[in-house]
């Protein structure tokens, strides 16, 4: 299912482009995908059981991918800057029965050979990409028989910022219901080429740059890993039209762009996905980039994208994350019900792209899911004409002596100071007020914490203003650039 992608018009047209390396057109990548998927029948891969892919960014791991769900098993993609030990908890809890490993000594490869789990890899080879598993090169050539749409084809777990990671699986029609969503949003053609900066484990690179550029026939800039540096020089060399990104890396290019050469117009469009985007960053990103920026929302047990502002000439509202993209987006109270236009409540989504519900966790199921709507366990408002604002994460709201406090609101007040390059504001224990309000800035030029505070009080209620403010060298953030505000908090406790 997922292959029918590669199934471009122009077998000749360029597919993927490593910086200062190979090139590879539609035709080459299928030929490359569908022999490794025949090896791997060869071997004898289980279909519907998971293979672990522990590689970097690079043409390989796309290969991988696709071959493994081409044959049939469950692709379930893993951060390859894991530690052994992580390694080891993510391919036991998947119940992997393969990893796809970088050659030579890694972690991933120790974690499978400390469960016993073959390891495999691939190189180029005389007729195509090769798989060597475990120390042998495979031959046997078995044409596997297609998936179905409702199949497993991506296992991927949560980020566990509040419990235990949990399992979602995506079929391979919620992925290509996400990746026509897509598509349809930011009207993706075979002329447009994509910058992928996100890494391709998660599904933001993956689905939301990667799958949707190959479904429509356009090219991938695919380097091994994000550099700042050589963004320009390799947006001006492959003519790229757009690229997705986190804040975090919107801004890194922003506070270089001066220094860099940036030029004033750029990309077709440029979007924003993963985390919030401050209203002020939107806008000089829009200013000196000469592109518009296109916040969206997305989240793993959606298949990545649910909602989207739009492009140009349509209106797009700095601060909201747009509209259902052939997703439906409904906000509603904690008892399941529909609020009111304006009133804030629990973001609930349902759609085609949507997972059927964790693996093995019924209780979590039980409590993400209600009348066929999915919890997503974001607050947020809707208005009249179904624009998404997102106030945070429902367990991440600050409750100061009963009065509730959006740490998103926080945030925005602190990054529009001139100083403040980045911050994260949290709840921490109080014994008056139950909760009180803190924040972490990074610091652009020179403020004190008061001066800061100070701003702060001229644009929020009292009550929300920070207690206190950390002053930080760095924020900590996940491998995909996301804050964790649990984990903030617990850095700077008390």
């Amino acid at each position: 299912m997922l292959n029918s992608i590669l199934e471009a018009e122009d077998r000749d047209a360029p597919a993927i482009i490593v910086p200062g390396g190979a090139v590879l057109t539609y035709g080459e990548l299928c030929g490359r995908v569908e022999r490794v998927a025949e090896l791997l029948a060869g071997a004898g891969i289980v279909r519907g059981r998971t293979v672990s892919i522990a590689l970097g960014n690079g043409p390989n791991f796309l290969i991988a991918f696709l071959a493994v769900t081409r044959a049939g098993a469950v692709a379930a993609p893993l951060n390859p800057a894991y530690t052994a030990d992580e390694f080891a908890f993510y391919m036991s809890d998947s119940a992997s029965q393969l990893a796809l490993v970088e050659g030579g000594p890694h972690p991933a490869r120790e974690a499978a050979d400390s469960l016993s789990l073959p390891a495999a890899q691939l190189s180029p080879g005389a007729a195509g990409t090769q798989v060597s598993w475990s120390g042998r090169d495979l031959s046997a050539r078995v044409d596997p028989v297609p998936p179905r749409a409702d199949a497993t084809a991506l296992f991927l777990h949560t980020s566990g910022t509040t419990s235990r990671p949990k399992g979602v699986p995506l079929s391979h029609g919620n992925i290509l219901s996400s990746v026509r969503n897509m598509a349809d949003t930011y009207r993706l053609s075979r002329e447009d080429v994509a910058m992928v900066v996100m890494p391709l484990f998660h599904v933001h690179g993956l689905i939301g740059v990667a799958l949707a550029t190959l479904a429509t026939g356009g090219a991938l800039v695919l380097p091994p890993r994000f550099s700042a540096g050589a963004f320009w020089p390799v947006r001006k060399a492959s003519g790229a039209t757009w690229y997705s990104a986190v804040p975090t890396i919107h801004r890194i290019l922003l506070d270089r762009a001066d220094s860099d050469g940036a030029p004033a117009e750029s990309f077709r469009f440029i979007r924003s996905c993963s985390a919030a985007l401050a209203a002020s960053v939107h806008s000089r990103l829009e200013c000196r980039f000469g592109a518009p920026v296109i916040e969206a929302y997305g989240m793993t047990e959606a298949a990545h994208q649910m909602s989207s502002n739009p492009l140009p000439p349509a209106e797009r509202r700095a601060g909201t994350v747009g509209a259902g993209t052939g997703v439906d987006v409904s906000v509603r109270d904690g008892e399941g019900r529909e609020v009111a236009a304006g009133e804030r409540g629990e973001v609930c989504v349902r759609g085609p792209n949507v997972m059927g519900g964790y693996v093995a966790n019924p209780a979590a199921n039980e409590a993400a899911f209600v009348d066929g709507w999915f919890r997503t366990g974001d607050q947020g408002t809707l208005s009249a004409d179904g624009y998404l604002t997102l106030t945070g994460r429902l367990k991440e709201l600050i409750n100061r002596g009963g009065e509730k406090i959006s740490p998103v609101e926080v945030d925005e007040a602190l990054l529009s100071h001139p100083a403040v390059a980045e911050a994260v504001t949290f709840g921490s224990p109080d014994d008056k007020y139950g909760e009180c309000v803190r924040a972490a800035i990074v610091l652009s030029s020179e403020a004190t914490a008061e001066e800061v505070r100070r701003h702060c009080a001229g644009r929020l209620a009292a009550f929300k203003v920070p207690d206190r403010i950390h002053i930080v060298a760095e924020i900590p953030r996940t491998a995909t650039g996301k804050i964790q505000r649990r984990i903030v908090a617990e850095t700077l406790a008390p």
